[in-house]
């Protein structure tokens, strides 16, 4: 069997750089936050990085006859795949509509393509931005045990941040299945760059998850108004528009303000 036993039956790509592995010969275990003095492997170092002919400092046996004792990050990891596996999804619909819907549509910015930025888990369930030349929306996308296929579409739900209270429309799409966006941008024009765009994004992300935000207004004129604001040339001979370096408040938290979550034509 290749890999080592034990360890998620050979998947080593299972196993994250935090993983504490112990000898089944001598239950000597080898943490990679303490490395290994006896054969000057530094602190830090993860079992999976150790020298190929590294062997127990005890007994001598093979790295193959390490088992995992226990391993805090392969919760993150497993994260970190379902989180990749869904925003592929995701990205994999709204391309397809951009090739076969959206591209000759006047609206469009073909500056732009569609990126998922900023997902992470929101109480276990994948939450991010996904930007496309048309529309940039926050995506919440339902839990590994949940099945949002039942969905109906333009059915509206308030969902809590620690910024505010903000408003979804319930979607499904064929390849992703159901979820729930709240519009932050319907109109991509004002974007010269997809790294501006992407900068936007995250901000957002960093700024819903901001109390502090929520002692502001919520008036969408205002919050227009500072977004537009933020996206404007700073002198009016500069060739490209210059983003705030850093966004504050609720200066680009925009999410549920716009009129509409725009999907598809």
């Amino acid at each position: 069997m290749s890999g080592f036993e034990g360890s998620f039956l050979g998947a080593n790509d299972k196993i994250s750089p935090q993983a504490v592995m112990e000898c089944k010969i001598c239950w000597t275990p080898y943490d990679p936050a303490d490395g290994d003095d006896y054969r000057q492997v530094e602190a830090g170092t993860a079992f999976l990085d150790l020298p190929h002919d590294w062997s127990c400092p005890n007994c001598s046996a093979p790295k193959e006859q390490f088992m995992v004792l226990e391993d805090p990050g392969s919760t993150m990891m497993a994260e970190m795949l379902e989180i990749e596996r869904v925003t592929g999804l995701l990205t994999a619909d709204f391309r397809e509509i951009w090739h076969s819907k959206m591209r000759d549509v006047p609206m469009v910015n073909k500056m732009l393509s569609v990126e998922a930025v900023g997902f992470r888990m929101h109480e276990g369930r994948p939450l991010g931005v996904l930007l496309s030349p048309w529309f940039m929306n926050l995506v919440l996308l339902p839990g590994e045990d949940e099945d949002w296929s039942a969905l109906s579409p333009g059915a509206k739900e308030i969902v809590a941040f620690p910024s505010g209270n903000y408003e979804f429309i319930h979607m499904t799409r064929d390849i992703v299945g159901g979820y729930k966006a709240c519009s932050l941008f319907s109109m991509m024009g004002d974007f010269q760059t997809q790294m501006q765009a992407v900068e936007v994004a995250q901000a957002v992300m960093q700024e819903l998850f901001n109390a502090d935000n929520q002692a502001e207004t919520d008036r969408a004129a205002d919050i227009r108004a500072a977004r537009e604001a933020a996206l404007a040339p700073k002198e009016p001979q500069e060739a490209e528009p210059v983003l705030d370096a850093a966004p504050t408040r609720r200066a680009l938290i925009t999410a549920g303000m716009a009129d509409n979550v725009i999907e598809e034509s």
